[in-house]
């Protein structure tokens, strides 16, 4: 007995082989018949299915050996047949699947262990994206207090330097409206004006305008006065003044609306 079961099962594996080779010829004839009269090639069978050409190929010739597993043979059975316009589950159920009932066990075993697995991957991956995204957020954190810790530093030691820097300027310039009020060791004054920038200018001589308007940049003119000159500028940082032939000074800051007022000391 044990002989003959042992001799029964070779003899219902090739049956069933055999039964699936003669149904594939018959099925793979019949949809390349169909998809010779709806006038498709199998470039285009392709692109509607994504099925790859030498698995088409392999289906419409009857080639069992090159196709996969009987269950996915069904299913490119199936697809192929619907881009046909046919009816592809009816057609793909009379593919021969037969599997064979020891052969359960072990496989959905398998099956329910492949089941898992993508389970405890996707956990695992969640716990990696919820570790990188605290530790990315820790950093962010971190760097955020440095930056503002150090802009605060940073902040404390310009200010000081500002300040200085302005009174230091503020200095100079009113310096400078000094000097030219003090100037009187001559009986007429003599002014010379350089622009740096392209500015607009007033020049009072004596009471009278001797001009008013912009001069473009690196204009350099004179005027002059027996008793007092009034200069105003709209950017007293690109007007140079130079009275009496001394060193030219700059007349303020930047940007900035000045009038100056020179006059002359009344002879002795």
């Amino acid at each position: 007995m044990k002989w003959l079961k042992s001799k029964d099962k070779p003899e219902i594996r090739v049956s069933l082989k055999q039964q699936q080779s003669e149904k594939l010829a018959e099925l793979g004839a019949y949809l390349l018949a169909v998809r010779k009269e709806r006038s498709l090639s199998q470039e285009d069978i392709v692109f509607l299915t994504k099925i790859p050409q030498k698995l088409l190929d392999s289906i419409e010739q009857g080639k069992l050996d090159d196709l996969p597993e009987p269950v996915y043979i069904r299913a490119l059975i199936r697809q192929f047949a619907e881009v046909l316009g046919l009816n592809g589950v009816e057609l793909s159920n009379t593919f021969p699947l037969g599997f064979p009932p020891v052969s359960l066990a072990p496989t959905r075993k398998v099956h329910l262990s492949g089941l898992l697995r993508p389970v405890h991957l996707y956990l695992l991956y969640i716990l990696v994206i919820v570790c990188s995204v605290s530790s990315l957020s820790r950093l962010l954190n971190n760097n955020t207090l440095s930056d503002s810790n150090q802009q605060e530093k940073q902040e404390t030691v310009l200010k000081p330097q500002h300040n200085q820097v302005n009174s230091q300027a503020s200095n100079q310039f009113q310096s400078v409206s000094d000097r030219f009020n003090r100037i009187n060791n001559s009986d007429s004054l003599h002014i010379g004006v350089t622009l740096k920038a392209s500015s607009w200018i007033r020049i009072i001589a004596d009471g009278k305008i001797e001009f008013e308007g912009v001069l473009p940049e690196g204009s350099q003119r004179s005027w002059k006065a027996q008793q007092q000159l009034t200069v105003k500028t709209n950017n007293a940082g690109s007007v140079l003044i130079s009275v009496n032939q001394q060193e030219a000074k700059q007349m303020g800051e930047p940007g900035k609306e000045r009038e100056i007022k020179i006059a002359a000391r009344p002879k002795s």
